[in-house]
C-alpha cells in the first residue's frame, strides 16, 4: 500500500494513436542472449521444460505451467494449434500502460516496457484473452489465491515505470491488498 500511495491517481488518457507495434517488435531478444523474450519467460515459468534440438535450450517445445491466473496445471507443447494455451501476458497490459503516461515515451523506453520480464507471465491463454487490457478495475484473475501477488506486481511495475492510476483501480488494488496487509512489491528480476 506504501508504493500504491506514491503513484499518481490521474484519468486515464485516451487510446489515441496507440497502436501495439509502439512497443516493439513482440518478442525481441532483448537481453543477447540468442533467444527471444516469448522463449525466455516459458522458460522461467514452465517446469518440466523440453527444448526443441538444435535451439541452444532456447525453444521451449514442452513443458507444464502452473497457471497464476487460473490454479490449473497445463501441459504446454509447441505448434501452431497448441501454443496459444500458455500465452504471454503482460501484467499492465500496454494498452494501459500508454494511457497511463507511455505515450510520452520515447520508443527506447516504450520498446523496453514490451519485453521487460518483470511485467510478464506465462499464463493460461483464455484467462489472458479475457483479461485483454483492463487493470485491476476491471480484471482480477479467477484464482483468488494469487490476486494479492498480481495486484503487487502491477503496482511494481506502474511504480518502476512512473506510470499513473486511476482512482477506480486504485480502489480495487486497496480492496485486494485488505485481504493481504503483509503483501510486499515483488523485486525486480
Amino acid at each position: 500500500t506504501e508504493v500504491l500511495d506514491s503513484l499518481e491517481v490521474k484519468g486515464r488518457a485516451p487510446k489515441t494513436g496507440y497502436k501495439r507495434t509502439q512497443f516493439g517488435k513482440a518478442w525481441a531478444d532483448v537481453d543477447h542472449n540468442g533467444c527471444d523474450t516469448r522463449n525466455d519467460i516459458l522458460n522461467r515459468d514452465l517446469t518440466g521444460v523440453r527444448h526443441k534440438w538444435r535451439t541452444h535450450n532456447c525453444v521451449v517445445k514442452s513443458g507444464k505451467l502452473h497457471d497464476p491466473y487460473t490454479g490449473k496445471d497445463i501441459k504446454f507443447k509447441k505448434g501452431k494449434k497448441t501454443s496459444t494455451a500458455v500465452q504471454i501476458d503482460h501484467v499492465v497490459a500496454l494498452e494501459n500502460a500508454w494511457q497511463s503516461g507511455a505515450h510520452d515515451w520515447s520508443t527506447a523506453k516504450r520498446h523496453e516496457f514490451g519485453n521487460d520480464p518483470y511485467n510478464l507471465l506465462a499464463v493460461d491463454g483464455p484467462a489472458n484473452q479475457e483479461k485483454g487490457s483492463a487493470s485491476a478495475a476491471y480484471w482480477l484473475p479467477t484464482n483468488a489465491d494469487y490476486r494479492c501477488d498480481y495486484v503487487a506486481r502491477q503496482i511494481g511495475v506502474k511504480d518502476k515505470y512512473q506510470l499513473t492510476v486511476t482512482s477506480q483501480e486504485k480502489d480495487a488494488m486497496l480492496a485486494v491488498l485488505h485481504t493481504c496487509p503483509g503483501q510486499a512489491v515483488p523485486a525486480d528480476q
